[in-house]
């Protein structure tokens, strides 16, 4: 419903290969570590947003999307539903042509609010799913 299988292929094959991804911190126990490393096998930059900034997967971390020096094609996104509505607005500001909330985040407003704004989005689907089925 938050992601047709055309969009998902825009976000994953053409919008870019440069992805924040929030919620990414050096914990190999979370889901967003694993993804990071998938989309990374695919070749996407990934670039950690996380409070502590760490340094993850060889990338260096930002507290936040705003604290990026240079411009993020896809914002994806590994925080809580209640929380992930600021991010896609923080993202909209940040320039990014993309959002992608992971399984089990949504947030409906959220999502109309960024595409009134012009970017793709997808909510409630993970990339390390979907990209292996493209190529």
């Amino acid at each position: 419903m938050y992601g047709d299988a055309a969009t998902i292929r825009k976000i994953l094959t053409e919008l870019g290969d440069t992805w924040a991804v929030v919620g990414l911190s050096s914990n190999r126990g979370r889901a967003a570590y694993g993804v990071a490393q998938v989309l990374q096998r695919f070749g996407k930059r990934v670039v950690p947003v996380h409070p502590k900034a760490e340094t993850v997967h060889g990338e260096r971390g930002y507290a936040s999307l705003a604290d990026i020096p240079f411009d993020v094609d896809v914002v994806d996104v590994f925080v809580n539903s209640d929380r992930a509505g600021r991010v896609a607005d923080e993202a909209v500001a940040k320039g990014a042509k993309g959002v992608w909330f992971q399984l089990g985040v949504v947030d409906e407003a959220a999502y109309a609010r960024t595409r009134v704004a012009g970017l793709e989005m997808v909510m409630d689907r993970c990339p390390a799913i979907e990209i292996p089925r493209l190529v």
